[in-house]
C-alpha cells in the first residue's frame, strides 16, 4: 500500500459527498461526491478528528482528493471531516 502523495493533488477543490464502504478493521474506506469522477479511496489516517478515527456508511462527509492510484482508485482523500465537525473547511 502506496501512501505517498501525488504531485497533482487539489486539496484547494472541497468536495461534499458520502462514505459508499468502511472496512473499519483495515481502516480504509471508498467516499463518493458528484465533483469527483470517480469513488475515492481513504485513509483513516486522513479523517480530521481526535482520537479513534473511523467513518459511518451512508454518512455525509466533506474532503479534499488528489489523482492517484490506490488499491485501483484513480482518486484518494488527503483529508476528510464528518457531517458533525466544527474544524471542516
Amino acid at each position: 500500500m502506496t501512501r505517498a502523495r501525488s504531485s497533482r493533488a487539489k486539496e484547494a477543490d472541497v468536495s461534499v459527498g458520502r462514505v459508499l464502504e468502511w472496512h473499519g478493521e483495515e481502516g480504509w474506506g471508498v467516499l463518493a461526491s458528484d465533483a469527483v469522477p470517480g469513488p475515492v479511496w481513504a485513509h483513516f489516517s486522513d479523517i480530521e478528528a481526535e482520537g479513534f478515527r473511523e467513518l459511518t456508511v451512508g454518512g455525509r462527509v466533506t474532503f479534499t482528493v488528489e489523482e492517484a492510484e490506490q488499491d485501483g482508485y484513480h482518486w484518494r482523500a488527503v483529508r476528510v471531516w464528518t457531517e458533525g465537525d466544527g474544524r471542516r473547511p
